[in-house]
Parts: structure tokens; sequence; C-alpha cells
């Protein structure tokens, strides 16, 4: 098999209801997924706390991050990136709804 190169910033719909997820590539216990918002934010009241973790770094665009009521707000831009271990609780409140917000996530270290 030969190695194909793609891009990060082609097969972006134009118009999305909903946050765009797709898998890049996995092997083993890791995932590096894309993930594309368009003013999109986790739903009020939701939060995730996953059994693993998670790097995710702001190709373009840019979002807020909250983790619980002891945390201040994470604001990332372009090439900030964070790591979010297992079991730390937390969600999206904004992101740029004037640019299409690129993520890179690698999920690692759980089921």
């Amino acid at each position: 098999m030969t190695p194909q190169t793609h891009n990060l910033f082609e097969g972006i719909p134009a118009e999305m209801k909903d946050e765009f997820f797709q898998t890049l590539a996995e092997s083993g216990g890791t995932r590096i997924e894309r993930i594309v918002s368009d003013g999109h934010a986790t739903p009020v009241g939701q939060w995730y706390n996953q059994g693993w973790d998670e790097w995710v770094l702001i190709i373009s665009g840019g979002a807020t991050l909250l983790f619980g009521s002891d945390s201040p707000p994470l604001c990332l831009k372009s090439g900030d990136h964070v790591m979010i271990p297992a079991g730390c609780r937390h969600r999206v409140d904004r992101t740029n709804p004037e640019e299409k917000t690129i993520w890179l996530a690698v999920h690692f270290g759980g089921n």
C-alpha cells in the first residue's frame, strides 16, 4: 500500500448545522480526529467527562473551553494546544462565529 497525501483544509462542508467530526487516523488505543466548528458550542448544561486523555490543537479560528466552576475560561487561538486529562470535566463554551474553527484532536490512553 502506498501512503497518500491529504490536506487538513480540504473537504470541509460550506454549511454546517452541527460540528463536523472526521477520524484521520487510528491505531491501537490512539485516534486522531479533525473537528470543524462554525460558531458551535457544547449545549448548555452538557459536560464532557471522558475516560481517556485528549490533546487538542487549534489550527484556525478560536474557542473558549470551560473546566468546571473553579477554573477560569480557557481562550484558545490558532496554534494553541491543551491536554485534557481523562476524567477532567469540560465543555466548549464558544467557537469563533466569524471563521470556522479547525481542531486537531488526539484521543489516547483509554478504551
